[in-house]
């Protein structure tokens, strides 16, 4: 089977070294392999996300010697496929509608907390379709359901084998937001499947999701990838690189006259984000 791996970011903002450090890892694997290496813009966030971002994530990659295979994906040129994929669930019984509020969540105190932070309580669960006409709704899936129809689930761990997971530690996430038809999970799940990844490379901080992940695979019938969570580039405190901490990026790099390769080498040999 041909390796084809991905690259897949949210154009809220520009690229650091981190993103660097995954865009290079999902590259060199499908290179190495005489595979296909993809590139895909995760914008269904369309209160963040920016078309200007967009040009500057292709510009960051080109200037770091990186090409990809076939067009960019644009998530939001696809929302039709993931209403369709939440309607086969729902058919099934297997999402639900729901109006709480992450205020009404954090409200509710002593809900147990997940990988995500506080476990949704399942106030909505069973409510009638239309209990609460006029209000704006999430889409949940119903976890519990949902496994009693897979089983137990695992995934192959590139160096480790198979890892089980239990995607019930997550709760009842959503799939389908209430301003776009899909979340993370749904929308990356389905691309993964539909552009045939075969090896999903990303930081080890998104390695307990692929437990809701292989959920919606098992449950869609949609091919099961291998998987590799590599280590994140951190501040010289131990913290992930993060847009929202305004980490050193690839453009203000590039502005002070480092050269591409002293960055890729800078994203690669190291945890710490030092220039």
């Amino acid at each position: 089977m041909s390796t084809v791996t991905r690259f897949a970011p949210s154009p809220t903002g520009p690229l650091h070294l981190g993103h660097a450090r995954a865009a290079l890892t999902a590259w060199r694997r499908a290179r190495a392999a005489g595979g296909r290496f993809l590139v895909r813009l995760e914008d269904i966030d369309g209160s963040r996300c920016r078309p200007a971002y967009a040009a500057g994530i292709l510009e960051d990659l080109r200037w770091l010697g990186l090409d990809w295979d076939g067009p960019v994906r644009v998530q939001s040129e696809h929302l039709a496929d993931y209403a369709a994929v939440l309607e086969d669930l729902a058919g099934r019984g297997l999402v639900y509608r729901c109006t709480c509020s992450r205020a009404d969540i954090a409200r509710a105190g002593s809900a147990p907390h997940g990988p995500e932070g506080p476990l949704y309580p399942g106030t909505c669960r069973g409510l009638p379709a239309g209990a609460r006409p006029g209000e704006a709704y999430a889409l949940r899936l119903d976890v519990a359901r949902a496994v009693a129809q897979t089983g137990k689930l695992s995934w192959e761990e590139e160096g480790r084998g198979r890892i089980a997971c239990d995607p019930a530690a997550f709760g009842d996430v959503v799939l389908g937001r209430r301003d776009a038809p899909g979340s993370y999970h749904l929308c990356v799940t389905h691309d993964d499947a539909i552009q045939g990844v075969t090896l999903v490379t990303r930081g080890v901080d998104l390695a307990p999701a692929t437990a809701i992940h292989r959920l919606l695979q098992t449950l869609m019938g949609w091919p099961e990838p291998r998987y590799h969570h590599h280590a994140l580039v951190t501040d010289a405190a131990g913290r992930r690189l993060a847009k929202r901490d305004e980490a050193a990026t690839l453009r203000a790099m590039r502005a002070a006259g480092m050269a591409p390769e002293h960055v890729v080498a800078l994203a690669c040999a190291s945890n710490h984000a030092t220039a």
